[in-house]
């Protein structure tokens, strides 16, 4: 599996994936407003079409996982794309990285857990204020839980 830098990655595919699998590459999240396809990050192809992506984001040594998204489940593209970004943040000297998802995504929960990431913080509410920026983010997920709340995940590194 070869993983490529962003940066070497035409934006407009970035784009497109971001508008496909989000409505659109802004991402709105209690740690700020991010235009996912400006950030660093990673991706994986198959032939011309991008199967799995991550961005992130380095603040004052800090890094946090800002989207990560893989097409194709179970082959270990998310895995392979997190240890990626982990071994590009400890390069940069960063001690951790963190990462925010909603309350209703159980399975992004069991997938960081299984990796290290430890629960940090849940933010009450977080989602229903992210919606004032971003209004077409879903009241309900498709499992039926109500998307309220957000969880920070932390792992050293």
């Amino acid at each position: 599996m070869n993983i490529l830098s962003l940066s070497t990655i035409d934006k407009k595919a970035v784009n497109d994936f971001f508008t496909k699998h989000w409505g659109c590459p802004q991402m709105v999240i209690s740690s700020g407003v991010f235009d996912c396809d400006q950030l660093p990050g990673f991706c994986v192809m198959k032939g011309q079409e991008i199967i799995g992506l991550i961005t992130y984001c380095v603040t004052d040594g800090e890094c946090e996982i800002i989207s990560l998204d893989s097409v194709v489940e179970g082959k270990g593209i998310g895995s392979k794309l997190m240890v990626k970004v982990e071994e590009k943040a400890k390069a940069e000297g960063c001690s951790s990285i963190k990462l925010v998802t909603t309350n209703d995504n159980v399975y992004a929960l069991s997938f960081y857990q299984k990796r290290g990431y430890r629960l940090a913080r849940i933010i009450p509410h977080a989602v229903e204020k992210a919606r004032k920026l971003k209004p077409t983010i879903p009241y309900v997920a498709e499992n039926g839980i109500p998307i309220i709340d957000e969880i920070i995940l932390v792992k050293g590194i």
